[in-house]
């Protein structure tokens, strides 16, 4: 008899483990997009969903975007809000996104730097990095001569291009440790 209880169990703890193995196996097969990460990269801090957006007013801040004073990136609407105390918009612009993108959620400013050339080649100003995804650091910034990024050129770029003056506006706005909501 304890022959037939040790196989028993050793069959059950097989069965067992199969079923983990596939569980984590179909877990791993249906993570969004964006989600995946290598050792380094910045995790969000918390997972923001899709924030509704009244679609009679485009560039009003979507409800569900957090509180207080923070930078709201929109991933679909590549647009930014510069939110104040009392969850006051001081100002919103739209963005062009780099080949890169960080996966939504709640991040803080980790770095600036006032001139550098970006990952693409471009000189680029007023430099905010609040990610990195892949060894991607992702960032609002401005090309000196506007050039917008290419997202289809040889090189990853984490860069989200906006306006000379708009870029100005988030340098002044978005210090290290500065909130960054990252919405769909």
């Amino acid at each position: 008899m304890a022959g037939n209880s040790s196989g028993i169990v050793a069959g059950l703890t097989t069965a067992a483990l199969v079923t983990v193995g596939f569980l984590a196996y179909q877990a791993s097969e249906n993570v969004p997009a964006g989600l995946g990460r290598q050792a380094g990269d910045a995790a969000p801090v918390v997972a923001a969903s899709k924030a509704p957006r009244d679609r009679n007013h485009p560039t009003a801040l979507p409800s569900g975007s957090g509180t207080g004073e923070r930078v709201v990136y929109s991933l679909d609407d590549d647009r930014v809000w510069l939110v104040g105390k009392g969850d006051k918009v001081r100002r919103t612009f739209k963005v062009t996104p780099g080949s890169v993108n960080p996966a939504p959620g709640e991040y803080r400013v980790t770095s600036r730097s006032n001139k550098v050339k970006g990952t693409d080649g471009v000189p680029v100003e007023h430099v905010v990095r609040f990610a990195s995804v892949g060894g991607v650091a992702i960032g609002f910034s401005a090309a000196v001569d506007n050039t917008p990024p290419d997202p289809d050129g040889p090189s990853l770029t984490g860069g989200i291009r906006e306006s000379r003056k708009d870029g100005a506006a988030m340098w002044s706005f978005a210090t290290i440790g500065h909130k960054v909501v990252v919405i769909r």
